[in-house]
């Protein structure tokens, strides 16, 4: 008789710690009833009835309203959500921005005539820039 009591008084015990630790972790908009301080108090006042209604009635569920920030949200086919149809405006002009800059580049390399003298290269056309002493471009020379 002495080991099924002290077996319910550590199963007791168990199930207030459980419970009382729970009611505290909780999330806060989720509880319903009472405050979270009255939920404490009536679980440690009645062991086994409060845990059992805080189990029951104290705990409320995770509803959709309680994600979106207490907003309720409708859902809709993609062809009527504004954002979406944003988005595909979106895509469509980046994709228009990459063809025209890809044709203006195509352009460019048209436009380059092929380089005759192979001494410089990357400077096709053009006269490379003549050092005249005096420009400051000596080494070791400091202006003052």
């Amino acid at each position: 008789m002495f080991r099924l009591l002290f077996g319910l008084g550590v199963v007791v015990v168990i199930l207030t710690v459980y419970a009382v630790v729970d009611c505290a972790l909780f999330d806060r908009n989720r509880i319903r009833g009472v405050p979270r301080w009255a939920w404490i108090l009536m679980i440690i006042l009645l062991p086994v009835i409060g845990a059992v209604l805080w189990l029951v009635i104290g705990r409320g569920r995770r509803s959709t309203a309680a994600n979106t920030g207490g907003r309720v949200t409708r859902s809709m086919a993609p062809d009527d959500d504004p954002d979406f149809l944003r988005g595909l405006d979106r895509v469509k002009d980046q994709d228009q921005r990459i063809r025209d800059l890809e044709q203006e580049l195509a352009d460019f390399d048209k436009m380059d005539p092929p380089a005759d003298d192979t001494s410089h290269p990357g400077t096709a056309g053009v006269d490379p820039k003549k050092i005249e002493p005096g420009e400051g471009d000596q080494p070791g020379r400091r202006d003052a």
